[in-house]
């Protein structure tokens, strides 16, 4: 006998299906702002590992290559993240508008900041597979466009600075908010699949750090 997907017994067959998928998907602009700064969050500490690389370069120069492959995912989560509310707010989705624009400097270095955040990446993947061959190439672009991107991304820090505690409790500390918000569980998942991501490109690609390791010596030659 066939039921009717609108009697109580079909609505208690279907709802945890659809609970599940809508504790993944679901949260609307709420929901995408807490995965926003909490993908933002774990970004700060991994480019604070990277600051200190910088300055011993030479003797954690392979902790500056593992992270830096870490980083890839997360920021390409964080890219499609705002991406998102970027698209959803120009197409006039009402829950968006409503939610408003990011304030207007913000709006102003956004380019600079993805410009500069792809050209880093690039060229020091680039590096990576090319080799110390390239330092006379692809090196300077990678040093400028890191130093252009350290100073658009600060500012971009700064200002989204005050939004990463609240942000960040409702979500990973608080239970009580935490349920206010559907979709907190497709959030962690997101977040912890885009660094587990990372973590396996980066010791997938080790035998690539060899050609840079073996050849710090002429590479740090000043």
């Amino acid at each position: 006998m066939a039921i009717d997907r609108h009697t109580p017994r079909a609505r208690s067959i279907r709802h945890p299906k659809e609970s599940r998928a809508k504790d993944l998907t679901a949260g609307g602009s709420t929901g995408n702002e807490r995965l926003t700064a909490a993908t933002g969050a774990v970004l700060i500490a991994l480019l604070a590992v990277i600051g200190l690389t910088l300055l011993r370069l030479r003797p954690l120069l392979s902790v500056h290559l593992f992270v830096g492959l870490v980083l890839i995912p997360p920021v390409l989560l964080k890219l499609a993240s705002t991406g998102y509310r970027f698209i959803r707010y120009y197409t006039h989705d009402p829950v968006y508008r409503r939610k408003g624009p990011p304030p207007p400097t913000l709006r102003v270095i956004a380019p600079m900041v993805i410009l500069t955040t792809v050209t880093v990446f690039a060229s020091g993947v680039a590096l990576l597979f090319v080799g110390p061959s390239a330092r006379g190439t692809l090196l300077p672009i990678h040093k400028v466009s890191f130093i252009v991107w350290a100073a658009f991304t600060a500012l971009h820090v700064l200002g989204h600075l005050m939004e990463l505690p609240p942000a960040l409790r409702a979500d990973y500390t608080d239970p009580q908010l935490s349920s206010d918000v559907a979709g907190r569980s497709g959030r962690v998942l997101s977040l912890a699949g885009a660094l587990v991501a990372g973590v396996v490109l980066a010791i997938v690609l080790i035998p690539q750090y060899g050609a840079w390791l073996n050849g710090s010596n002429v590479f740090f030659h000043h």
